[in-house]
């Protein structure tokens, strides 16, 4: 694998970086959310001894990572996500909950249980008109871009 520069890993993966608030720590809440992830992790070392240290700790932890479910993914995990097996796990979820009611009726006054699905979509401001999905956000990133309103200088002398 051949060591390039951290933006063309991201112009390469799809990603666009932000430019709305340069040199601010929460500029993306998903980025941090995910160090904070990294820092609180069992077996986090704090400081690494060297690049192969920081690469071996990182391997393992993605390995891990990617197979623990999440809220924000409805308890389903990266994995379950990313391979396509929403479909699969929502029906047998669903088929234990049917199953669950069938015994137990009396405790869902509300009706039977419903199995929960992972987002469409996720985004950081959700008021900036911008409606795409993640694969649209990698196969058509200019349709994404958000369409802002001209800006009105009014009367300013």
């Amino acid at each position: 694998m051949e060591l390039g520069s951290y933006r063309a890993f991201l112009a390469d993966c799809g990603v666009r970086r932000s430019y709305s608030r340069p040199r601010v720590s929460n500029d993306n809440p998903f980025s941090e959310s995910a160090f904070k992830t990294l820092k609180y992790s069992p077996g986090y070392p704090g400081r690494f001894t060297d690049i192969d240290h920081a690469r071996r700790w990182m391997r393992g932890f993605i390995a891990d990572y990617q197979h623990r479910p999440h809220e924000g993914l409805a308890f389903y995990t990266p994995a379950d996500v990313f391979a396509g097996r929403v479909d699969t796990v929502h029906a047998r979820r669903q088929a234990a909950l049917d199953a669950y009611y069938a015994e137990h009726p009396e405790r869902f006054p509300k009706g039977p249980p419903l199995a929960t699905r992972p987002p469409s979509s996720v985004c950081i401001n959700p008021d900036d008109g911008i409606t795409c999905t993640a694969s649209e956000l990698v196969t058509e990133p200019s349709a994404c871009e958000p369409a802002y309103p001209p800006v009105s200088t009014g009367n300013i002398h």
